[in-house]
């Protein structure tokens, strides 16, 4: 069994099934960990689910931001952006089964050594800490209460964690660490306006994965969101944004090896919000 992890899909679905047949993905014994992003800026969201519902337990997902913002539009809490293409969705004959199944899946994965995200981790937590604030909102979007959270879910503050954060706001900050964390100080506190290079980044941030001493060091975190920096490699921390929606690639990793695939993008760049 080969476990591929893959970066942001974002609706680029003919570039997700070459990229699998480049890996020669068995899905009878194989694993894919897609790491959030699933749909939106490109033109094949609906595809997208579909096929990673066909999947079943072969394939492990965790959301991402645009995903979040996918469910948020469906119930009509958020208007869409400019350059947003989830209309294959939220127009499809089987629109609830697609968005009921999104709003299933966790914000984390943890196995074998290795968790999931989409976005990062604060510094401040284990990966035991990090699990456990998943679970909360997990257990709130898969609840019948799910669309009073998704009205109140967008905001910066608390930019930073505490542990006495209770209601919206606890819910709120987990889901910001989650799917939007780039940039924080030594302390945790969270920047969300910085999208492009680290070199770039304002006084006093640092990318979360640069700060010493992060308390989940001992785990190797996979993640996607930053499509600036791009495929990043490191011993304990694997970056697989590489940009496929923005005309670059798709990338996939086979854990046991750490051999790269790629599969440049087949989709124009729309105009729109990293």
């Amino acid at each position: 069994m080969s476990i591929y992890a893959i970066g942001d899909v974002q609706g680029c679905y003919d570039e997700l099934r070459r990229l699998l047949d480049r890996c020669q993905f068995n899905p009878q014994v194989d694993q894919l960990w897609l790491v959030g992003d699933l749909v939106n800026r490109g033109p094949q969201s609906a595809e997208v689910l579909r096929y990673l519902m066909s999947l079943g337990s072969a394939a492990t997902v965790v959301l991402g931001n645009h995903d979040l913002h996918l469910l948020s539009v469906a119930i009509g809490t958020r208007q869409p952006h400019s350059g947003d293409t989830l209309e294959s969705v939220l127009n499809a004959p089987d629109r609830e089964v697609l968005l009921d199944w999104l709003r299933q899946q966790p914000l984390i994965h943890a196995s074998q050594g290795y968790a999931v995200v989409h976005a990062g981790l604060l510094p401040q937590w284990t990966l035991t800490d990090a699990l456990a604030r998943a679970a909360e909102v997990q257990a709130v979007l898969r609840g019948p209460d799910y669309r009073d959270f998704l009205k109140v879910m967008y905001g910066n503050t608390a930019n930073h964690w505490q542990d006495s954060l209770t209601g919206f706001d606890r819910l709120r900050t987990i889901v910001n660490a989650c799917t939007r964390l780039r940039l924080c100080t030594a302390r945790g506190e969270m920047e969300f306006s910085h999208k492009t290079a680290p070199i770039d980044s304002p006084s006093g941030y640092q990318p979360w994965f640069d700060i010493a001493d992060r308390a989940h060091q001992d785990t190797v975190v996979i993640f996607g969101h930053w499509a600036a920096v791009g495929l990043l490699l490191r011993p304990r921390i694997i970056g697989l944004d590489t940009g496929c929606v923005w005309g670059r690639q798709l990338t996939a990793l086979r854990l046991e090896d750490r051999q790269v695939f790629q599969q440049d993008s087949l989709t124009r760049p729309t105009i729109g919000d990293l």
